[in-house]
Order: structure tokens, then C-alpha cells, then sequence
């Protein structure tokens, strides 16, 4: 399901997954289907993760990224979780070939 809140995004992010919905920043952003894509790669990783253990997991990752990169942004774009969304985006039918636990290759990557 995706919802609208226009207010609840900081800066330059206009999208986010919260099992089980997608929230953007506008209405316009329902026809980007490289956004949709990525925010439902996000909802297949918390779905495998039984939802709970994606959160930590993400926020134990970026503050451990935080601490080695000294740049909370950069720390967000090399979360594995982020890695795999980005890398995949484009590939409308790669949720359809994508094996559980994908985002562990990205890790390292």
C-alpha cells in the first residue's frame, strides 16, 4: 500500500519503507517505477528479516558506517540494505529472480 505524507521526508528523501507500506513525499512519485522498485526490494528485506530484525539491523549498520565514514550521508548510501535497493532499482523483474538474503552480498561490495 503506499500513502502520501508530504511533510514527513527530510531534505532530498522522498521515499521509505515501513512494512507493510510505502510512504512518499508527493503524489507524482506513484508513477516512478524505479522508486517503487527500490522501496519494494526495502519491503522483500524486511519481509525475510521478519520485519523487526531489518530495523536493527539497518540502524546498527549506519551508525557502525557513521563511525567509519565520518558522513552520516555516505554511511546511508553503503548500508548493504541500500546497496542492493540502488544497484537493483532499474531491474523491474529483479524481485521476481531474487534469492532471500540478497543484501548480504552487498556488505563487502
Amino acid at each position: 500500500m503506499i500513502l502520501v505524507f508530504k511533510h514527513f521526508f527530510y531534505k532530498n528523501y522522498v521515499g521509505l519503507s515501513f512494512w507493510p507500506f510505502i510512504f512518499l513525499k508527493n503524489d507524482s512519485l506513484k508513477e516512478d517505477i524505479v522508486l517503487i522498485n527500490h522501496e519494494k526490494i526495502h519491503l522483500e528485506q524486511q519481509k525475510e528479516l521478519l520485519i523487526i530484525p531489518f530495523y536493527l539491523l539497518y540502524i546498527i549498520e549506519w551508525i557502525l558506517r557513521s563511525i567509519y565514514y565520518f558522513d552520516i550521508y555516505k554511511a546511508y548510501q553503503n548500508i548493504s540494505f541500500e546497496r542492493e535497493a540502488y544497484y537493483n532499482e532499474k531491474g523491474l523483474d529483479y524481485l521476481k529472480a531474487r534469492k532471500a538474503f540478497s543484501f548480504i552480498k552487498y556488505l563487502w561490495r
